[in-house]
């Protein structure tokens, strides 16, 4: 069941959502990057787009900016068809994009980068973002560190204060304090307005700090919903510490999904009310139980398989974007123009 404020391209009621995706596909040959995808993200909503490596996420980024032309289907973003050139270049004034591989020239300082992209698109936020992530703008890229060089990315995403942040793998390359700090900056935009759409693979921050999540699977959207209703639908994770005679009586309810034994007991997942396990545990010599969500990785198993990182055989297409057209020693598709 999808929240009431989800919707997909097919109600009209999302006309003036910030990302509008409609039966949005895309095919390299033989390969369907994406599959008639269709969603939307609302104002103020931080959405988390979610799939293994070859999923078709980074696809999808480049089909909303532009960079490739979708086979069928469309996007709305801030009100420009993807498909109309001039529209779409007149809204990346109120984008900023951050692609999960940053081309930034080796030569160049990151001071110069932000000159550059603060002369296209505006640096309003430019000195309150790098006390935030404080990346060595004195020195020049090639001395970077990837951690570095991603928080240089933010900084050049954000600094225009933009109205839509696209984001592909945002936290890669990030030590965990920054991770951390990068979160909690993510939530404070959304709660001034910003929308906030970013994929990931990394399923702990999702928790932290997504609205709603979209599946991706093999180019189809499998899935969208709120976390915290995913995480609820989930069900529970039960530590039951018991004799051998409870434990075989436990392994028979109805309920439980995928029990394990260990030295003192059995765990599992319990899909039901919480209320109703009790009443049932009650029925047995039960020495202690542990209730508690599942891991956010169980959650998504079910879309993912059991191994995301090795589900690369669909394939992305087209490769990696970069930071920016026209930056310093970058490719040319490298971003959206004065995004």
């Amino acid at each position: 069941m999808v929240d009431d404020r989800i919707t997909t391209a097919d109600d009209r009621t999302d006309g003036d959502a910030p990302l509008v995706v409609d039966g949005l596909t895309k095919e390299f040959g033989s390969i369907v990057a994406n599959d008639d995808v269709s969603f939307a993200v609302q104002e103020g909503e931080i959405f988390g787009f979610l799939g293994p490596n070859g999923a078709g996420k980074s696809t999808t980024i480049r089909l909303l900016l532009g960079l490739l032309r979708p086979t069928a289907g469309t996007a709305r973003v801030l009100g420009a068809d993807v498909r109309d050139e001039d529209a779409l270049t007149a809204a990346k004034s109120r984008i900023g994009y951050l692609p999960s591989t940053l081309r930034f020239g080796e030569e160049v300082t990151g001071e110069a980068v932000l000159n550059y992209h603060g002369a296209i698109k505006g640096e309003a936020r430019r000195a309150e973002l790098l006390e935030l992530f404080t990346p060595p703008i004195e020195r020049p890229v090639r001395e970077y560190s990837t951690g570095n060089e991603r928080m240089l990315g933010l900084v050049q995403a954000f600094m225009h204060d933009p109205d839509l942040v696209i984001m592909d793998e945002p936290t890669s390359g990030l030590d965990p304090l920054k991770q951390e700090r990068f979160n909690a900056f993510v939530r404070r935009e959304r709660d001034r307005g910003t929308t906030i759409f970013f994929s990931s693979h990394v399923l702990s921050e999702v928790r932290r700090v997504c609205d709603r999540v979209g599946i991706l699977r093999s180019g189809s959207l499998v899935e969208l919903e709120n976390v915290d209703t995913l995480l609820h639908r989930g069900g529970k994770h039960v530590r039951v510490h018991a004799d051998d005679a409870a434990l075989t009586g436990l392994t028979a309810l109805d309920g439980i999904v995928d029990p394990e034994r260990f030295a003192e007991g059995i765990q599992f997942v319990y899909v039901g009310d919480t209320n109703d396990l009790l009443r049932k545990l009650a029925a047995y010599d039960v020495r202690d139980v542990e209730i508690g969500e599942p891991a956010i990785e169980d959650v998504f198993a079910h879309y993912y398989g059991r191994n995301p990182e090795l589900d690369d055989a669909h394939g992305e297409g087209g490769g990696e974007t970069g930071a920016g057209p026209g930056s310093p020693s970058q490719d040319s598709d490298g971003g959206p123009g004065g995004v």
